[in-house]
Parts: C-alpha cells; sequence; structure tokens
C-alpha cells in the first residue's frame, strides 16, 4: 500500500505545477492520479501493487456489540473508487443525492468521498436503480467498498 504522506506530496506537486495528471512507477508500486480539469479535484485513479502476492483469506469482521453487520450485497454495485469518508449529500442541509428507488445512470452523482481535504464527486458509472445505500454518511470508506446496491 502506498505511504499517504507520498501521495500527499504527489496531490501537492500536482496542485503547484497545474498538472491533471501523474504516473509513478517505483518498481514495487504504481499510482496514477488524475483530475478533471487544472481547477478540478484530484481523484486517485488506481492505486495497484506492480507484483502481486498471494494473500490469505481474511475471516468476516464480527459484528459489532450495538447489532448485526451491514448485509452483504446481492446485485451489482457501486464501488468505492479510492479511500476517504463517505458523504451522501453536499452538505448537511442538503438532501442525499440518491436515496433507494432512485434511478441512476453512469453520469449520475451518487455521493462525495472526500480524501485528504479534497472533496471528489462520485458517479455511479453503471446505470440501474438504487436498491440499497450500504454505508453511512461519514462513514471512512475503502478502495472497492461496496457503496450502492443496485437493482
Amino acid at each position: 500500500m502506498i505511504d499517504l504522506k507520498k501521495l500527499e506530496k504527489l496531490i501537492a506537486m500536482m496542485a503547484e505545477n497545474d498538472l491533471t495528471e501523474i504516473e509513478l512507477d517505483d518498481g514495487t508500486e504504481k499510482v496514477q492520479l488524475k483530475r478533471a480539469s487544472a481547477l478540478g479535484p484530484v481523484q486517485v485513479v488506481a492505486p495497484q501493487p506492480v507484483a502481486a502476492t498471494p494473500q490469505p483469506a481474511t475471516p468476516a469482521e464480527p459484528a459489532s456489540a450495538g447489532g448485526a453487520a451491514p448485509a452483504a450485497a446481492k446485485g451489482p454495485t457501486i464501488d468505492s473508487p479510492m479511500v476517504g469518508t463517505f458523504y451522501s449529500a453536499s452538505n448537511p442541509d442538503s438532501p442525499a443525492f440518491v436515496k433507494p428507488g432512485d434511478s441512476v445512470t453512469a453520469d449520475t452523482v451518487v455521493c462525495i468521498i472526500e480524501a485528504m481535504k479534497v472533496f471528489n464527486e462520485i458517479k455511479a458509472e453503471k446505470s440501474g436503480k438504487i436498491k440499497s445505500v450500504l454505508v453511512n454518511n461519514g462513514d471512512a470508506v475503502e478502495f472497492g467498498q461496496s457503496l450502492y446496491e443496485l437493482d
């Protein structure tokens, strides 16, 4: 996994030099960063290890003391493209971008993920109908974590 300090430096370098894309490959890990425009948010596209090593299977996390763990999605999902904090609306007083029952297209903004003080609008990238929201507003999310389940 890439060091967050390195990632912050790369993002700062992009902003200082008005870059819209940067790719780093040091032989052990590869990171590609893009932003929509010189003024747009930075988006981590896909940090991936160069040489994949088999990982042992990890057991499922136990349910929290307060209740059962969220059910796993059974249908297609909209997944997080980055690590950060999930926000279902643009601000606390605004309605959620989408809710169960809403139809979405590939270009529909479904949430915001804050990563290193940058707010990134996340698009559905799929078409369908929102069946359920799998994370709570303000939750920390991981790269590839399912955010929404579609019908």
